[in-house]
């Protein structure tokens, strides 16, 4: 798979948390260069009307789930996660991948980090709750 081929279209055809982060997963490594010395280009850009507003309209589509995926609620540290590693040339020019919402959805911070750096070791467990009889502490 090619760093461009993510998209929403076909995300949303994977019905799993499960499946919808094997898509997405980049298995990258820690301290790759984003923007490097010219960080200013997206800081710039995440803190335009344009992107506030697409923002807003990608966390109404996703109902505040995580991946889009029904049950997986973000309370806390909701990013809109583009799907397709930005380039400054992206920002600069505009490109549908800076601000297409095909090329966007909602995670959760931890699962955000678990795209970029690992694996789905980094995943927030689901919750189980207890049973009458369980003697586990977890």
């Amino acid at each position: 798979m090619t760093t461009r081929s993510r998209c929403y279209s076909e995300l949303s055809q994977l019905r799993t948390f499960e499946e919808r982060f094997d898509y997405l997963s980049l298995r990258g490594e820690v301290g790759c260069e984003t923007f490097g010395s010219n960080r200013w280009i997206n800081q710039r850009f995440y803190t335009s009307r344009e992107w506030r507003n697409l923002r807003h309209e990608i966390i109404a589509r996703d109902n505040s789930c995580d991946l889009g995926v029904a049950g997986h609620d973000i309370h806390v540290k909701l990013i809109v996660h583009h799907m397709n590693p930005l380039t400054e040339e992206d920002i600069m020019e505009g490109t549908q991948y800076a601000l297409s919402p095909e090329f966007l959805i909602c995670t959760t911070h931890d699962t955000h980090n678990a795209i970029h750096y690992g694996d789905a070791s980094l995943l927030v467990k689901p919750y189980t709750p207890r049973t009458p009889g369980d003697t586990k502490l977890w």
